[in-house]
């Protein structure tokens, strides 16, 4: 019988968690102390065990809404795609899955819990009473040697990467705290080209970057013209056997020079040297499909106590970016009349 016991932060075996062949750099313990800090959130660790035999541990972020208790593992908006499941061989996702969300109501008398696991797969659905949607993403195989990933790519991409060359582009890996800002200075240029804002705000970045670049799992990349100006800026988590995108901007005149391009590249070669196996995209994007990507549809279940709960929670997540649009215009005249007022 799959039995649940939430650990006491004394309690959490990092070590032995970071031993497990499925894990993946969202469920490392400085992402979800980043996670509990830009969420105000507590961590849940949950130990599973099958009988006496220990079957695996679960993660994630518990949060407070209007009173109600949520469990995030993830949630729409931590730009977090996956958390979920730690599971000794033997055991499935599928079998572990139906117990634990009934567990979560009861044992940590959630309203309302999501969960997506980088892991699940279409058939986990079966018999879980739960909605479900997907995340889609894009992975690139970096079991392939270097010379085989760059002609994977589309002839267009392979060029960019060498005009930058050309062009006298240079990458550098960042370790300095003014990383978060001029990264967060581009990625508004590339949002207002679109009218646009950004969807987290700087401090968000300036605590991934607090609780992440320690641990060592967390790569910074900048992309420097010949004349030494920073053109873009790249942020690409990884652990295990899975690298990932999370974000890169650059600013939009330097952009003829091929600075994402170049930085991508940079980050696929980074962790293959360190051992990774699959790079992930993070999430859709038709631009993405010229880096000789394969498509990923990764199941997210979610559940509340109450059904008018989950349909409140699919509103207003279509209502909030349905709107990016019309803040980023606000805001742009808001700016623009500050400029008038100034002059």
């Amino acid at each position: 019988m799959i039995q649940f016991k939430r650990l006491k932060a004394s309690e959490i075996p990092w070590s032995e968690l970071d031993q497990f062949r499925d894990r993946v750099v969202f469920q490392t313990k400085p992402w979800l102390e980043f996670l509990c800090a830009s969420q105000h959130g507590e961590m849940v660790v949950v130990e599973i065990r099958d009988g006496n035999a220990p079957a695996g541990y679960f993660s994630g972020v518990l949060i407070r809404k209007a009173g109600f208790a949520i469990l995030g593992s993830s949630f729409p908006g931590w730009a977090t795609p996956y958390i979920g499941f730690n599971l000794l061989p033997g055991y499935s996702r599928a079998q572990v899955l139906p117990a634990f969300i009934s567990w979560a109501f009861q044992g940590l008398n959630c309203m309302h819990l999501e969960i997506s696991d980088l892991h699940f797969a279409p058939e986990d659905a079966s018999g879980v009473a739960a909605a479900t949607t997907f995340y889609e993403t894009y992975q690139s195989d970096l079991r392939r040697s270097e010379e085989e990933l760059f002609k994977a790519m589309s002839s267009a991409c392979r060029r960019c990467i060498r005009k930058a060359e050309k062009c006298g582009v240079v990458v550098e890996e960042a370790s300095d705290s003014a990383f978060a800002d001029e990264y967060y200075e581009q990625l508004k240029d590339v949002f207002a080209k679109q009218g646009k804002t950004p969807t987290y705000g700087l401090d968000r970045v300036r605590l991934l970057v607090e609780h992440m670049q320690p641990s060592g799992n967390l790569l910074l990349l900048r992309a420097r013209s010949a004349e030494g100006v920073c053109i873009g800026t790249g942020i690409y988590p990884g652990f295990n056997k899975t690298a990932e995108f999370w974000g890169n901007a650059s600013w939009r005149e330097h952009q003829h020079l091929r600075p994402n391009e170049t930085l991508h590249w940079y980050a696929m070669r980074y962790w293959k040297r360190r051992g990774a196996e699959l790079f992930d995209w993070g999430g859709g994007g038709e631009y993405k499909e010229k880096y000789g990507v394969a498509p990923l549809r990764v199941p997210w279940f979610y559940k509340s106590r109450y059904k008018w709960i989950s349909t409140a929670r699919d509103g207003l997540r279509s209502l909030y970016y349905s709107t990016r649009p019309l803040i980023g215009r606000l805001q742009g005249k808001k700016a623009a009349v500050r400029e008038e007022e100034e002059a």
